[in-house]
C-alpha cells in the first residue's frame, strides 16, 4: 500500500496566538493541483516567494492542535521550521518516502536512511 502521509517534528515549533507551541505534524504527498493551483493566487503573482507558503498550507494536514492550517499559519513559522518543511516536502515528494541517501565515510557503502521526521 502506498504511504501518502508522513509525520514530522518541527525543529522550533509554531507558536499560536495564546503562546502554545506546536511541533508535531503530518504532511501528505502533493498532487499536481497542489503545485499548479497556487500559481493562480494573486499573492503568488505579486510575490513569487508566497508560493511556498500556500503550497505547504495545502499539504500540511496537521500541526499540533492548530485547527486549520492556512497560509497565515505558515507565515508565523520560524525560518528554520519553514526551511525544514520545504526540505521535508522535497524528500517525500521526490520518491514517495522520507529517506535520505547516505555514504559510509569508512567503506564508501551507499545506503538509504529513513527519516523519522524529527527536526533538529
Amino acid at each position: 500500500m502506498l504511504q501518502t502521509e508522513y509525520e514530522f517534528t518541527l525543529p522550533m515549533g509554531y507558536a499560536d496566538g495564546e503562546g502554545a507551541l506546536h511541533r508535531e505534524g503530518v504532511m501528505r504527498l502533493a498532487t499536481a493541483a497542489d503545485e499548479i493551483l497556487p500559481l493562480k493566487d494573486p499573492r503568488v503573482q505579486s510575490n513569487e516567494a508566497y508560493l511556498l507558503l500556500i503550497l505547504l498550507s495545502r499539504v500540511v494536514t496537521r500541526l499540533g492542535a492548530v485547527s486549520q492550517i492556512n497560509p497565515k499559519v505558515m507565515e508565523g513559522l520560524y525560518a528554520a521550521d519553514l526551511a525544514y518543511l520545504q526540505d521535508f516536502y522535497n524528500h517525500i515528494n521526490r520518491n514517495g518516502k522520507a529517506s535520505l541517501e547516505a555514504v559510509c565515510p569508512k567503506c564508501a557503502h551507499e545506503f538509504e536512511v529513513e527519516s523519522n521526521g524529527t527536526g533538529g
